[in-house]
């Protein structure tokens, strides 16, 4: 069994304030989207738009933060993007149009994924010795604080009232600012010297650019859930709109009770490669069940929706385990905020594209769309396992140094 409280002080201070942080990311998952389209009323294709905008503006970020956070310490660096976060994030309620939208939802986006960035550094330092299965353990909290979220947005989805809307984006805001005051009792991190490299390594790492390539690929799963079901739901099934609020919760509930068992049969990084290749073949299915809930009565449609999402989270179990394992293993420790910016740059394909692809595809035009992602899921994960392995013979190559010349002459003397 799992710990359920971690063994040192500041691991259970990351424990905390990821708590806090995702019960306010747990409104904005479950009815964020419904807030720009029910409330605000912007046109679907016009939320896709600035989403993928905003997914552009933190592709440039998180290489830049994680390298502040390895060179000028990381907690700082984090509590920074925070708070930027919270700002961003309470200016949801003033965007009443297109273009406010827009630069609200690229600034919290780029201070998310700078955060990422910055947080990941905490993690290595402070994880022990697999900060692998802390990372794990981390998002098994990050879902109970999303699945109780998850729980209020279902009543302000159900209210429908701009008032609830408004009152669940400044909830999420607040959570950003209590979130970075509960990390003020975490001992700040030293910054790591570098090695008198080039400064940007990660970008030279061509093996693990193609790992986050695909990696980025595979996280539109995470847009499943909470883009496509719930436009999915309201406009194609006859299956209640609570519903939404049911098949996050019960996402939650599995990576709360299986993702640290999960991550620890993920020993390696050729055991990660294997196991994005099983998470894609588990999205192909749980894809195809959703389109196969349109056109049926409300029970069958609940029914399938929620077999739907026992798959998919069963698929993103394997999904996370494998970028947890992958993008640790390649990393190297002096410049771990840097790598794992790079690595964040595939969520930031996820946050740049995956709305618009998935609105464009499984929205508008239809079941057909739903076939398609999962079968991009599928290819993507089968090509993962020859990306892992050309990335290790490039860390087995760096770690053995070329013979000196001249090696072999004075063997042979």
């Amino acid at each position: 069994m799992p710990r359920l409280i971690p063994d040192t002080r500041p691991q259970r201070v990351l424990a905390a304030s990821e708590f806090v942080h995702t019960i306010g990311t747990g409104l904005y998952l479950t009815a964020g989207v419904l807030y720009f389209t029910e409330a605000v009323h912007l046109p679907a294709g016009q939320v896709g738009l600035g989403l993928g905008s905003a997914g552009l503006v933190a592709l440039a970020l998180g290489v830049t933060v994680g390298h502040l956070a390895d060179r000028y310490g990381a907690r700082g660096v984090y509590r920074a993007t925070l708070v930027v976060q919270a700002l961003a994030t309470a200016g949801f309620v003033l965007a009443d149009s297109f273009w406010p939208f827009v630069f609200a939802v690229c600034a919290a986006a780029g201070a998310k994924t700078a955060g990422v960035a910055a947080h990941s550094p905490l993690i290595r330092h402070y994880g022990g010795d697999r900060p692998q299965e802390f990372r794990a353990y981390l998002r098994a909290v990050t879902n109970v604080g999303i699945s109780l979220g998850a729980v209020l947005a279902g009543w302000v989805v159900q209210v429908g009232t701009l008032t609830a809307y408004q009152l669940m984006v400044l909830g999420n805001a607040f959570a950003f600012v209590v979130c970075a005051v509960l990390l003020a009792l975490l001992p700040p991190v030293a910054p790591v010297p570098t090695d008198g490299g080039p400064r940007w390594i990660a970008l030279r790492d061509h093996p693990y650019l193609l790992l986050t390539a695909l990696d980025g690929v595979m996280a539109v799963q995470f847009k499943v859930l909470t883009v496509g079901i719930p436009l999915w739901l309201v406009g194609a099934t006859a299956a209640p709109h609570w519903l939404i609020s049911g098949t996050i919760l019960t996402s939650t509930v599995i990576v709360i009770a299986f993702q640290v068992r999960a991550s620890r049969s993920i020993v390696s990084a050729s055991a990660g490669g294997s196991a994005y290749r099983r998470a894609g073949l588990a999205f192909l299915v749980s894809c195809s069940l959703i389109s196969l809930s349109a056109g049926t009565p409300a029970w069958a449609a609940a029914t399938l929706l929620l077999v739907a999402a026992v798959i998919h989270t069963v698929g993103e179990l394997w999904y996370s385990a494998a970028g947890f394992e992958v993008s640790f293993a390649f990393a190297p420790r002096h410049a771990t905020g840097q790598y794992l910016g790079v690595f964040g740059l595939g969520a930031g394909l996820a946050e740049a594209f995956g709305p618009g692809l998935l609105i464009a595809l499984c929205i508008t035009w239809g079941r057909p769309g739903w076939y398609v992602v999962g079968a991009m899921f599928a290819l993507t994960g089968l090509a993962a396992p020859l990306a892992v392995r050309r990335a290790q013979r490039r860390q087995d190559a760096v770690r053995t140094p070329p013979e000196p010349a001249g090696t072999e002459n004075v063997s042979a003397a």
